[in-house]
């Protein structure tokens, strides 16, 4: 279910069961994690084949689990997953084009960039059958959007299109073509690229984030100390 192609620094991952709109398996989600977390290249693109980024968990594989009695293992394989996916050190930009549902929408949230097409829709449709989204979306929401939005969309189940995703912080951009975006962070420097990502998703005391942000900085000045040079004389 996992396509992957390495192109001019960007792995391209793209989740391809167009006809189950691309929903997923814990197993699929590893699979997917595995893609990016060892990806070769300093940007990683999640985008859906078809008309769907991605519809969620595979609904088939829920009604297993309800069968099973433990719901446990596939929550827990599940946030792994993301998280390995949040963790990566690759920057990783989810290219929300068509819809985006439950563990849909936590997969784009474990992305560090999220930009949208214009036909993107967003939606938390658990409550209205039932359930929630367990893979880190009750965290991971109200920290993007703030807790009032949050609130909105999980307790109300409503489906947002790319615009009001703009507003309220879920997406950072609408386009037309994700891969732009890709493209544009990988022209930047590798290095800083997965340092900036590492600070910017430190959370840690105040104090202790401004040590290891001075750390980083002095590592990458290390590193570029001739171009800072030569840039010096000119």
């Amino acid at each position: 279910m996992i396509r992957v192609s390495d192109a001019d620094a960007v792995r391209v991952v793209t989740l391809d069961r167009p006809d189950a709109a691309n929903a997923v398996t814990p197993e699929g989600l590893g699979a997917l994690a595995d893609a990016v977390a060892d990806a070769p290249v300093p940007v990683v693109l999640i985008r859906g084949a078809g008309d769907a980024f991605c519809a969620g968990a595979d609904l088939s594989v829920v009604a297993e689990v309800a069968a099973d009695g433990d719901p446990t293992p596939f929550v827990e394989a599940g946030q792994r997953a993301l998280s390995r996916i949040a963790d990566a050190d690759a920057a990783v930009v989810a290219g929300v084009d068509g819809a985006a549902r439950g563990g849909g929408v936590e997969l784009a949230l474990a992305c560090d960039v999220r930009v949208a097409t214009p036909d993107a829709t967003f939606g938390e449709p658990g409550v209205t059958f039932g359930l929630f989204g367990a893979w880190g979306g009750t965290h991971r929401l109200p920290d993007t959007v703030g807790m009032a939005d949050a609130m909105d969309l999980s307790l109300s189940g409503r489906v947002v299109d790319a615009g009001e995703a703009r507003r309220m912080g879920l997406v950072s951009r609408v386009v037309d073509e994700p891969r732009a975006v890709a493209d544009e962070l990988a022209a930047n420097d590798p290095s800083a690229l997965r340092l900036l990502k590492e600070r910017l998703r430190d959370d840690a005391p105040v104090d202790a984030q401004e040590a290891a942000e001075a750390e980083a900085f002095a590592a990458l000045v290390a590193e570029h100390a001739d171009a800072l040079a030569e840039h010096r004389k000119g």
